[in-house]
């Protein structure tokens, strides 16, 4: 039977960063489990080629809500990298650390040891900041951080209408204050992607003490008198175990962490009992209080031909694109999925921005339908502190199965206003002065139904979805409903730790691809220490 000192279940973003990290210790032995295949699809590494990978049928799990009663019924897609470097390999590129805030809050829910001042040495040990280095940021991590190189003069005039309604420019979203409007910076080194696989794992993997098992499922825990010993995985039609000497650390996320929990029979008892599985440990926690960013977008038809639209609509266009990006690494092939952005308050009790916009200069449906015929852009409004929580729970014990995700978008007051007031802020945007000699027309909501708050609330049910930011489904905690201790310990268990963002007590306040990786970071450390 393999044996190694700790197995990391997932290579995404914390799963890439902690077992790049604990390799680098001779002592310790590592062996990563990832469901998904190596990286090899190319569009894997162009930064753009999110719109073709994020539904991809086999590199994205292609999840999807149960019917969401604040949406009128409809079931949301969730898409999660199932690939080489998980979700930072299909991701919209954005490096956004949330506010200090954030972490300050965490540290006052119970989370001793996890404030902003706590935390801002492992954001900084992980970033290579192109800028160079600072005291909030550093330029020799493995994280590759650059500006965008391409500035559509559609998101440059989005800047000049935030300015033109009094918000402050902001250079660095990451800085001192995240409050106001600015240009994104991405993960992304000389115009190609940088995953946490690419940044972490692969430079590891020349090392001897790092293995890399790929298309392996994980199936359950291994469970001997209360601790963890292994992880039964499925690779290749066949089931085989391997066996940790002294940890497992669960790296999945937050839809596949508490599932793997839950099949190994740590979770809520009553659930587990339904599903057919043997009680190891009864912790009501486990898929709980799942939160993740609802998004709405406002659509516009451009009155010039500047906007990425046209370019892949037409084979001219296509090619020069392609040329540009073979030739200089530059051009709309660069794009994330958001270039120029704005942080506000809409809420009159809000002391800190409630809303983050992502201005993209094309406009589309959906990715799955391709972009419009027609010249367009997108300013989309997200809310970045939801009051509503879901649940993930087993549709099934089979472990090849896919769990049930309740999101339970919009169910409270506060949620719904939110929403409203950034949709209506976004039509101030578009009503500027710096805007208008851009937009020939609204596209959605249609002219004529988005005028009264309660034709917004309609607009976000009929049409808004995730932002792809899923929390705290196995989280951090003090108190009894706590999943993980501030160690990442899962309560009750020995040997078992998780790190991803199911463990964040609550989401951050923006993109969460870099909280994942500062969360394992510091989980390496925590293993290394113990060591």
């Amino acid at each position: 039977m393999e044996e190694t000192d700790v197995i990391v279940v997932g290579s995404g973003s914390a799963g890439s960063a902690l077992a790049g990290r604990l390799s680098e210790d001779p002592r310790l032995s590592v062996t990563v489990l990832e469901a998904g295949s190596r990286d090899r699809n190319a569009w894997l590494h162009i930064p753009i080629g999110y719109a073709k990978t994020m539904y991809h049928p086999t590199i994205s799990w292609n999840y999807q809500t149960e019917a969401e009663p604040g949406l009128g019924g409809r079931s949301v897609p969730w898409p999660r990298g199932r690939v080489l470097g998980g979700s930072s390999a299909i991701n919209g590129l954005i490096y956004i650390r949330g506010q200090a805030e954030d972490y300050d809050q965490w540290r006052q829910m119970g989370c001793t040891g996890w404030g902003f001042e706590d935390c801002l040495p492992y954001f900084k040990r992980a970033e290579g900041n192109e800028r160079g280095p600072s005291h909030l940021h550093g330029a020799e991590g493995p994280l590759c951080v650059s500006d965008l190189r391409d500035r559509n003069p559609l998101s440059v005039a989005f800047l000049d209408a935030a300015r033109e309604l009094g918000f402050p420019v902001n250079p660095d979203f990451n800085g001192e204050s995240q409050e106001g409007a600015g240009w994104y910076q991405v993960t992304v080194r000389n115009g190609v992607r940088c995953s946490a696989a690419t940044a972490y794992l692969k430079p590891a993997l020349r090392r001897p003490n790092l293995r890399l098992l790929t298309d392996a499922h994980a199936l359950r825990v291994v469970m001997e008198d209360g601790r963890a010993v292994g992880v039964a995985y499925r690779q290749h039609g066949q089931e085989k175990v391997i066996r940790a000497r002294r940890e497992v650390v669960l790296s999945g996320g937050a839809i596949n962490s508490p599932q793997l929990l839950m099949l190994s029979g740590i979770g809520p008892a009553e659930h587990l009992q339904e599903m057919g599985i043997e009680v190891r440990r009864d912790t009501p926690g486990v898929g709980r209080h799942l939160q993740d960013h609802f998004q709405a977008r406002l659509m516009f038809r451009a009155s010039q031909r500047v906007s990425l639209n046209e370019v892949v609509n037409s084979l001219w266009g296509m090619a020069r694109m392609g040329a540009q990006y073979a030739l200089t690494r530059s051009g709309p092939l660069t794009f994330a999925a958001g270039t120029s952005g704005l942080f506000a308050r809409v809420l009159p009790q809000s002391a800190t921005p409630d809303v983050q916009f992502h201005f993209i200069p094309w406009s589309a449906d959906s990715v799955k339908e391709g972009l419009h015929r027609f010249p367009g852009f997108t300013m989309s409004v997200c809310q970045l502190r939801p009051e509503s929580r879901g649940d993930i729970t087993l549709a099934s014990p089979d472990p090849m199965a896919k769990a049930r995700i309740r999101a339970n978008y919009l169910a409270t007051e506060t949620d719904r206003q939110c929403m409203v007031e950034g949709l209506k802020l976004a039509q101030r945007l578009a009503d500027t002065r710096a805007m208008q000699p851009w937009i020939e027309s609204r596209y959605a909501p249609v002219p004529g139904k988005g005028e009264t708050d309660e034709d917004l609330l309609e607009f976000c049910r009929a049409t808004g979805g995730t932002i792809y930011h899923p929390t705290s489904t196995c989280r951090m905690g003090s108190d009894d409903g706590a999943v993980v201790d501030t160690e990442l310990r899962v309560k009750g268990v020995d040997r078992l730790r998780i790190a991803d963002c199911s463990i964040m007590p609550a989401v951050v306040s923006g993109n969460t691809n870099a909280g994942a990786i500062m969360i394992g970071e510091r989980c390496a450390e925590f293993i290394r220490r113990a060591a």
